[in-house]
């Protein structure tokens, strides 16, 4: 399936995938606890709840197979994530499966993938990323506060420079 037909059929399903979720669609305050209180499902199908997560560092980063910078980032986040083992790094496909497993037929990464599909692009808005663009990153304090938000490809040395910031527990 190309792009455009993706993002067609998705626009259909938009309002159907987001019948789970109907706080991410309002203005929830704590925009942190209600995307966290959310599963989504994994490669195997089988749901991740994202509370699972909690109390400890999370680097959530939301991507796409189409996404160029999305791609290109992946290696240095699957880095870092070696290098702060103390930390949950989360991939957040706004795709399909089947897409995401082709994809990585090609491209490696060690930490989770879970499956958004094109209902995520609501979710990014209601964490912050109000435009809906690939890449987007957000950091969670062991608090599960949000601490850093980075719309773009991500800067390795930056980012590491506040996943410092975050932990001592370092590979």
């Amino acid at each position: 399936m190309n792009r455009r037909d993706f993002l067609r059929h998705g626009m259909a399903a938009a309002g159907a995938a987001l019948a789970p979720f109907p706080l991410l669609a309002g203005t929830d305050p704590d925009r942190a606890a209600t995307f966290l209180s959310y599963s989504y499902p994994g490669l195997d199908g089988e749901p991740v709840p994202l509370s699972r997560f909690q109390g400890r560092p999370l680097v959530v980063n939301f991507w796409a197979t189409w996404c160029a910078p999305c791609i290109k980032e992946m290696p240095d986040l699957d880095e870092l994530a070696h290098k702060y083992p103390g930390m949950t790094f989360l991939g957040v496909a706004i795709d399909t499966r089947p897409n995401i497993e082709r994809f990585l037929e090609k491209v490696k990464v060690s930490y989770p993938l879970v499956v958004a599909g094109h209902g995520g692009i609501q979710q990014m808005k209601a964490l912050g990323n109000s435009k809906g663009g690939l890449p987007y990153t957000v950091v969670f304090d062991a608090d599960s506060r949000i601490s850093h938000e980075i719309l773009g490809q991500v800067d390795p040395a930056e980012l590491d420079a506040h996943l410092a910031s975050l932990s001592t527990d370092r590979g």
